[in-house]
């Protein structure tokens, strides 16, 4: 089997898609390496391991290859002997899945709508079993994972092409509370634009029911060279009517 990906992420063979999420939205702020500078090269290690394991099992045809053939088979190689070859060549033959590794920080990004983690800390509580079995509340500290914001409001900065500035982007997010966030921007988006989202932002401290806003900022790519006929293109489309 090679690497157990479910014990990486601290979750059970059966676990669901929201498990998943769960689990890597705790293990990947825990280990990010830019929250552990003082033992960068562990929490490298770690951090590349947790984000190869969600990216595996929150893929369905990536963890139906890893469940029969291991680590083994993300890699194309033949399984062990008995065991066949993977199924679905277009000769009735076995065909081989390669399994292309992502970078972490892309993983990252793609996840939470942001590169690198800046925190707060706040107090929470819970129950626990003391050594009698009587149940007694302790209280922990809850580490919420946030960009740097203006009072309640939460900043995130979304890195896209020219041509997603130039003709639509739609902004995929986590929220903090685990929801998925889909903002679909139609505008011309130019370097200073910033998207605002009302009410996905930090809870208000004197009223915990409402929430400032998300405010989307952008890094527009800019292509490094064009040729002459692509210069007389964007020419001719830009000073159209």
């Amino acid at each position: 089997m090679g690497v157990d990906y479910y014990k990486i992420l601290q979750v059970d063979r059966n676990a669901k898609d929201e498990d998943l999420k769960k689990a890597y939205r705790k293990l990947a702020m825990k280990w990010h390496p830019d929250k552990n500078p003082n033992n960068k090269k562990e929490a490298e290690a770690k951090f590349k391991q947790i984000s190869e394991a969600y990216d595996v099992l929150s893929d369905p045809q990536k963890r139906a290859v890893y469940d029969q053939y291991g680590e083994e088979g993300l890699k194309g190689q033949v399984p062990p002997p008995g065991e066949g070859g993977f199924p679905g060549g277009a000769d009735g033959g076995p065909t081989t899945f390669r399994f292309n590794t992502r970078s972490p920080d892309d993983i990252f990004s793609e996840f939470f709508g942001f590169s690198s983690p800046d925190y707060q800390e706040d107090e929470d509580s819970r129950d626990v079993s003391d050594p009698s079995g009587r149940s007694t509340t302790v209280e922990e500290i809850l580490t919420i994972e946030i960009k740097p914001g203006d009072g309640n409001d939460l900043i995130v900065t979304q890195k896209i092409s020219l041509v997603e500035a130039l003709t639509g982007y739609t902004v995929q997010l986590t929220t903090l509370d685990g929801r998925n966030l889909t903002v679909p921007i139609n505008n011309i988006i130019s370097p200073t634009y910033e998207e605002v989202v009302k009410g996905e932002g930090m809870p208000i401290p004197k009223e915990p029911s409402k929430k400032g806003n998300l405010k989307i900022k952008f890094n527009i790519k800019f292509p490094t060279k064009l040729t002459p006929e692509q210069k007389t293109g964007l020419k001719r489309l830009i000073s159209s009517p």
